[in-house]
């Protein structure tokens, strides 16, 4: 898995729920890297079902990419990326809108190209 911008990564697909695999090829992080990530950054809550096996919601995978952006990208150590994202929630809240929004405009677009085909 090579280090992206997050601006290259894929959309998201509309799904309700992603298992951990899943949240790793969209994110582009390794499995255990999500787990450790889980550990360090209380924002990331997956649901647990039976076997104990991780669910992600939208919103989790949507953290998970502020997270990569934000230690990857940006430069932060994990204390740095916690007390981030713990800190300004109005910037947080802005951030992951315009994530939204550019997820949607990508979904729009495939969409789009989907049905010129």
């Amino acid at each position: 898995m090579d280090q992206e911008p997050t601006a290259e990564l894929p959309p998201i697909p509309g799904k309700r729920y992603f298992k951990i695999g899943e949240v790793s090829e969209l994110c582009d992080v390794k499995p255990h890297v999500l787990r450790y990530w889980e550990q360090e950054f209380p924002q990331i809550n997956p649901v647990r079902r039976t076997g104990n096996r991780r669910y992600y919601q939208r919103q989790d995978v949507i953290v998970v990419r502020q997270i990569r952006s934000l230690l990857y990208d940006q430069g932060y150590t994990i204390n740095g990326a916690r007390q981030r994202l713990a800190g300004d929630d109005a910037r947080q809240d802005q951030t992951q809108f315009r994530l939204l929004v550019k997820q949607m405009i990508a979904e729009m677009e495939s969409l789009l190209q989907l049905l010129k085909s």
